[in-house]
């Protein structure tokens, strides 16, 4: 997770905060540098090797960079949990890192001082990004060993440091050395090398160029191409199919979302973050007990609900992620009107009539996307959103059903059924805002421009805004796993 610059803004990658220290913070805002800066003092603790004055610097730096959007996608939710579980849950009081971690042979052991090298003593210019697991760095070592080298030279890595406070950090390190160490995919992010020494934990790898999808979908003033977004949405689902059904054991990935895969310059699609990743159900067994983890607005509603967690819960979070793809909106945004803040539910009588699936489209898209692709991956959506898991595809039948969608030529802007819809829209819309013009006494004068609504102490609306001072009803806190 974090590999990038664009990606890592919205993960899960500095100190644990406490409730009262998220909600404070969930009041502000950032306007599009990539990370929530005020927290970056504490992205390396005390006791940390990292020099004071280089942290101290670091603060004051990205201070500079202070921006109106506060961290979103904050992971979860444990709203249910089970007395039982099947693989690990529980949290040694004391982590003990020899029996814990399997080290693969394929990955390189770093020193501190070396990777202090390689991102220039973690200096502010070479941060990425933060959030609740430490913060990333941007980094350069040498093709075929650990060698520190000059920036711009060598191979570019994305390092990401551990936070100190607490064990949830030192479990989602061990995973993420476990599954990435062992997981080879084009469509996983490659885990490089760690580095575990005295209380340093460290994670090092590839550095995704594009950024995170997240970024593409939300944050870009030019909206993503069709046929790039069907081309991600193929290789992220070619990665679950890896994970669910072809790796040597199951993995279920458990928090896919947008800001969770990442681009490598050509918009090849990678999954990052396996912190929360489980060993699937094995034998006879259907499925995994633990405690809820996630994000809200992606996890399966029968997994909050139990949690029973399946390969069918990462099919639910694809399928909300692909119609964030379609529609350009976000899981969830409370700046929307009533009954539009759950995309899933507003979005549900809109994929099942073939007819107003328009509706569902990016508008900012202009109609430059294929009308017979939209209305397979709106189908595919519904498949995958089904409320009984048993009706969901498995991930090799959805990417069978993506494979032939990036190519599709038959563009809707030059459809006389999508020019006249989009005509009755604009006529629509128009009569609705003289209408309300008339109503709220706003009709220009002498020729004059109608003044802005303005809402005492309501949202700033634009057409671009991002919902990230809206909290799920369920406390989107992390809390260690039993």
């Amino acid at each position: 997770m974090g590999l990038s610059p664009d990606a890592i803004k919205m993960g899960k990658l500095c100190v644990g905060k406490s409730k009262e220290r998220k909600k404070k913070d969930d009041d502000a805002e950032e306007t599009g540098c990539w990370i929530k800066i005020r927290f970056l003092g504490r992205c390396m603790s005390s006791g940390s090797k990292v020099d004071s004055s280089v942290s101290s610097s670091c603060t004051q730096s990205a201070e500079s960079k202070s921006t109106n959007e506060t961290i979103t996608d904050q992971p979860v939710a444990p709203v249910a949990s089970s007395s039982t579980t099947s693989n690990g849950e529980s949290t040694p009081s004391t982590p003990n890192v020899g029996e814990e971690l399997k080290i693969s042979s394929q990955l390189r052991k770093f020193s501190f001082p070396e990777l202090k090298s390689a991102t220039r003593n973690f200096r502010p210019e070479s941060l990425l990004g933060q959030g609740g697991f430490g913060c990333v760095f941007k980094g350069w070592i040498n093709e075929n060993g650990n060698t520190p080298v000059k920036p711009g030279t060598g191979l570019t890595v994305a390092v990401k440091t551990l936070n100190h406070d607490g064990l949830q950090g030192h479990k989602e390190w061990l995973a993420e050395v476990n599954f990435l160490g062992e997981l080879l995919h084009p469509n996983l992010v490659k885990l490089i090398g760690y580095c575990i020494e005295d209380d340093q934990r460290l994670l090092v790898y590839e550095f995704m160029p594009r950024g995170s999808l997240e970024n593409h979908l939300f944050r870009r003033s030019l909206p993503l191409p069709w046929s790039i977004r069907m081309k991600i949405a193929l290789g992220a689902a070619k990665g679950l199919a890896f994970l669910h059904e072809e790796a040597e054991r199951p993995v279920i990935y458990r928090d896919f979302k947008t800001s969770n895969i990442l681009l490598d310059v050509d918009y090849n699609a990678k999954l990052s973050d396996f912190g929360l990743a489980k060993d699937g159900p094995e034998g006879d067994k259907t499925h995994v007990s633990t405690r809820v983890m996630g994000t809200y607005g992606y996890a399966a509603p029968e997994y909050v609900r139990t949690g029973h967690l399946t390969s069918k819960s990462d099919v639910y979070s694809f399928g909300v992620v692909l119609l964030e793809m379609l529609t350009g909106r976000r899981s969830m945004d409370k700046s929307r009107p009533n009954g539009e803040h759950n995309l899933v539910e507003w979005a549900r009588p809109y994929l099942v009539e073939r007819r107003r699936f328009y509706r569902l489209i990016d508008p900012r898209l202009e109609g430059r996307f294929s009308i017979k692709g939209a209305q397979k991956a709106a189908q595919l959506a519904a498949l995958c959103l089904s409320r009984d898991p048993k009706a969901r595809p498995l991930m090799s039948e959805v990417v069978d059903a993506l494979k032939p969608l990036p190519d599709l030529k038959d563009m809707a802007c030059s459809s006389s059924y999508f020019q006249a819809l989009q005509a009755d829209r604009s006529g629509s819309n128009s009569n609705a805002r003289n209408s309300s013009r008339m109503h709220t006494g706003l009709l220009p004068k002498n020729g004059q421009p109608a003044r802005s609504l303005s809402i005492p102490n309501g949202p700033k609306v634009s057409p671009y805004h991002h919902n990230h001072l809206h909290r799920s009803p369920i406390p989107n806190v992390r809390q260690s796993e039993h």
